[in-house]
């Protein structure tokens, strides 16, 4: 027991030692952030109301990287002396200080000169007031120049100094478009490729502090100019092997870009079996930075979207669905500042479309960039079958099935396009048997056409008028019959109500002798 409370205790000490520690060490809050650059005069703001009687003020510096105080400069009413850490160019803004109440430090920075700087305002040998004021140095950069060639790559660098006095850092157009930016610690990068007369302008760096600040945001400008008279050339490019790959119409493929990351990319295409070597295109350009497209119209069915794609990132590959036509040679371009990284992709396309003529079924394999072809075939399901091909032109081979397919004739019919190095692509063209005849009988009922022959109608309606005698005799003798059972009266109530039913049709001869009238009517008929 003695021994757990005497653990806890060393724990515990252990514990509030450390805290101690950390909260000795570490550096107050300041109270005020002010942002410069290197080179440009700054002023340190430190005001107070006027004051009366000895009044003397101490400026003192500390670094990021050191963890005591410097003095820099101490004056009252009567002499002004310059400490350790002072600069040549440091000065009071204003001299009589006791009676503005303006106690800043005004100088022109270097990158070391930033960090904390305390306005110590004494009075009566008595600490009045002190203001702790962080100075942050910024840099900005501009590659490859502040004047640059058209079709260039701007970048535009900006970072702080210390980053913890910062939240954030945007740059804008001359136009105050905001521009993306690369954000990094204490800064970022922001980039325009390509750039043209256009671009030229002011730009401004704004610069958002971190905590107490008497500013909110500091703005810093750069002036960059284009020279139209020259264009940027690109000599530093990186090839990659070819790619030679073959594929059906309008089946979705991948063209590969370089798998480096980029600022922006360029996809030009020559068309299939060409031979004039100034036929190359842009038909896709996509520049990350401004998030803007250029886009062929021959090229619709192209689009960024491949399976490695993330474009807003700087890594691309594109989709295409080909027609016949899409096919040939596609250079792919990725530009990262100066430098060029370039895919080639040589690509054949194939489809096969059918046609009746006269006595056939006509399937014709249309193939493009025959360049890359090796060999090009006909062929049936039906291995021991042999197919005869002929070829109408460059690009083209046909075979002929009869119109009337056999069982042997029947099938698949697959077109097969070899390329030089062994990838092949295959189209399939199934030919079906014939429906079989339906063999099954119908019955159906005809009826007397309204426009017919009004002779044809004669029989029939004597036969109806006929009829007319036969009905009344029947009726006749029904007639009769329920007279004569009307006369029974009393006898029909009662079996009536004794649960008997009259049957006019209880004499079987009466029925006979009916029907016998009716049989003779109807053979008269």
């Amino acid at each position: 027991m003695e021994f757990r409370c005497l653990l806890f205790v060393l724990i515990s000490s252990s514990v509030v030692l450390i805290t101690q520690s950390d909260t000795t060490t570490k550096d107050p809050d300041w109270s005020d952030i002010v942002v410069t650059m290197v080179g440009r005069e700054v002023t340190l703001p430190c005001v107070d109301w006027p004051l009366t009687g000895s009044v003397s003020i101490n400026w003192k510096m500390k670094s990021p990287s050191v963890d005591h105080w410097k003095l820099v400069l101490s004056a009252n009413e009567r002499q002004q002396f310059s400490g350790a850490a002072s600069k040549a160019s440091m000065r009071l803004v204003d001299s009589n200080f006791q009676e503005t109440g303006d106690f800043s430090l005004l100088f022109i920075p270097k990158m070391e000169d930033k960090g904390r700087y305390s306005c110590l305002i004494i009075q009566q040998q008595k600490k009045l007031r002190e203001k702790i004021i962080l100075l942050a140095v910024l840099t900005v950069s501009i590659f490859p120049s502040a004047t640059l060639p058209q079709h260039s790559t701007l970048r535009l660098m900006a970072e702080v100094s210390p980053a913890s006095a910062i939240s954030e850092v945007t740059w804008l157009s001359p136009g105050g478009t905001p521009l993306r930016l690369a954000r990094r610690s204490g800064g970022g990068v922001a980039k325009l490729p390509q750039i043209r007369l256009t671009d030229q302008g002011v730009y401004i760096c704004q610069v958002y502090p971190r905590g107490n600040s008497s500013s909110p945001m500091f703005p810093f400008t750069v002036d960059l100019r284009v020279d139209g008279m020259n264009v940027a050339s690109f000599t530093n490019i990186s090839h990659s092997d070819q790619i030679s790959m073959a594929s059906l119409t309008q089946t979705p493929l991948t063209l590969a870009c370089p798998p480096m990351r980029g600022d922006y990319v360029l996809l030009y295409w020559k068309p299939p079996d060409s031979r004039n070597i100034n036929t190359t295109t842009l038909v896709y350009g996509y520049d990350r930075w401004r998030d803007r497209t250029e886009q062929s119209k021959t090229h619709a069915q192209l689009s960024l979207d491949g399976p490695l794609s993330t474009p807003k990132e700087g890594f691309f590959s594109f989709l295409l669905s080909p027609g016949l036509n899409d096919g040939g040679l596609y250079m792919c371009e990725v530009f990262l500042n100066d430098n060029v990284f370039s895919q080639r992709t040589l690509l054949s396309i194939l489809q096969v479309k059918a046609r009746h003529s006269p006595t056939a079924l006509v399937l014709t394999c249309q193939y493009t960039e025959r360049s890359q072809v090796k060999r090009v075939v006909w062929s049936h399901q039906n291995q021991s079958r042999t197919l005869k091909w002929s070829s109408s032109g460059p690009g083209r081979l046909s075979t002929e099935v009869p119109l009337s397919p056999t069982q042997d004739t029947a099938g698949n019919y697959t077109c097969t396009m070899l390329l030089r190095n062994g990838q092949a692509v295959k189209a399939v063209y199934t030919v079906k048997l014939p429906p079989k005849d339906n063999t099954e009988s119908t019955t159906s009922i005809s009826l007397p056409h309204p426009e017919s022959n009004s002779a044809s109608l004669l029989p029939f309606l004597s036969a109806s008028l006929l009829l007319v005698p036969l009905v009344a005799a029947v009726a006749g003798v029904l007639l009769w019959r329920q007279k004569d059972i009307s006369r029974r009266g009393i006898e029909q109530s009662l079996s009536h109500y004794s649960g008997e039913v009259e049957n006019i049709y209880e004499n079987p001869e009466d029925i006979r002798q009916v029907m016998d009238s009716c049989l003779l009517c109807i053979s008269i008929l």
